[in-house]
């Protein structure tokens, strides 16, 4: 996406670039006096362009709109693109927020000013909702590693910011190894029901070759935990590898339990529980509670 392709339409007509006949013919606007061609569709990266544009070329972008500028995954090109500045009135699709930021809590990604990973990470801590928060930070560390001591710097400096005692919940659950907002939501889910953490992205090698790389789990015990998505049921060919894997690791004695979007929470915990008891695990004090795992 080049940046000339969303432009101030002002600006293009004083520098004699198009006629008004041109303008209003061939090109539709995002925001006000913010145009993109006819053709070109409204992604988030154009809106994020035409929101700096928007805002004077001094906006800094900030939130989701932030966090897919650094590379992170499962953010959908609808999401309100957020922008720090001062503006009451902004239009349909932009969240303004009037934050105090200083000079190296901003970067440049793609010739735009961005909130660091750092400083993105904890306004999204703060302002999500505790699963999502967690899901999107996952995402961001995947993308872009940042450290979290870094994020509690950022805490110490905004004392009176909102949210930083969820951002103090949500910051030792973070762990890339999550490859999607489901694996997030599988990982706290565990974690919230009274279970050790489970160790993400495990490799599990026979013969020196890495049979697999299991999602979640718990290496001591053999025991494994993975999110089944729609391709494993629609993709044949992904079934017949997955299904030779897993034999491949029951000879190896690990227990692989897979979760599919319509198992009841409670039932996941039973089966992941009664699996590592079976396996040696004794902690009496786990408890069968999804208090705080919601995720999207």
């Amino acid at each position: 996406m080049r940046m000339d392709n969303v432009f101030i339409g002002s600006e293009a007509l004083q520098q004699g670039k198009l006629s008004r006949y041109q303008l209003r013919t061939g090109f539709h606007a995002i925001y006000p006096d913010i145009y993109l061609p006819h053709e070109t569709a409204a992604s988030l990266r154009a809106r994020s362009v035409g929101a700096w544009l928007w805002s004077g070329r001094r906006g800094v972008l900030a939130g989701l709109a932030a966090a897919a500028l650094h590379g992170s995954n499962w953010i959908d090109d609808d999401e309100p693109v957020e922008l720090i500045w001062c503006n009451s009135h902004p239009p349909v699709g932009l969240i303004i927020r009037n934050q105090r930021i200083e000079s190296d809590e901003v970067m440049r990604v793609a010739g735009l000013p961005v909130t660091t990973p750092a400083r993105t990470a904890f306004d999204l801590a703060r302002q999500l909702a505790y699963g999502e928060a967690v899901a999107r930070l996952d995402a961001l560390m995947r993308a872009k590693w940042f450290s979290i001591e870094d994020v509690l710097v950022l805490a110490k400096q905004y004392p009176g910011a909102r949210g930083l005692r969820q951002l103090r919940a949500v910051l030792p659950r973070v762990d890339p190894g999550a490859a999607s907002p489901k694996e997030t939501w599988l990982r706290l889910l565990l974690i919230d029901a009274g279970l050790p953490a489970p160790e993400t992205q495990i490799p599990v090698v026979a013969n020196w070759r890495t049979v697999a790389v299991l999602d979640m789990g718990w290496e001591r015990f053999k025991v494994a935990v993975e999110y089944d998505g729609d391709q494993h049921r629609t993709n044949r060919g992904q079934y017949v590898r997955d299904l030779r894997r897993l034999r491949a690791l029951a000879k190896l004695d690990w227990i692989v339990i897979r979760v599919i979007a319509e198992d009841p929470p409670d039932y996941v915990i039973r089966q992941v529980l009664d699996a590592l008891r079976r396996r040696g695990y004794r902690d009496i004090d786990a408890t069968h509670t999804t208090r705080r795992s919601g995720c999207p």
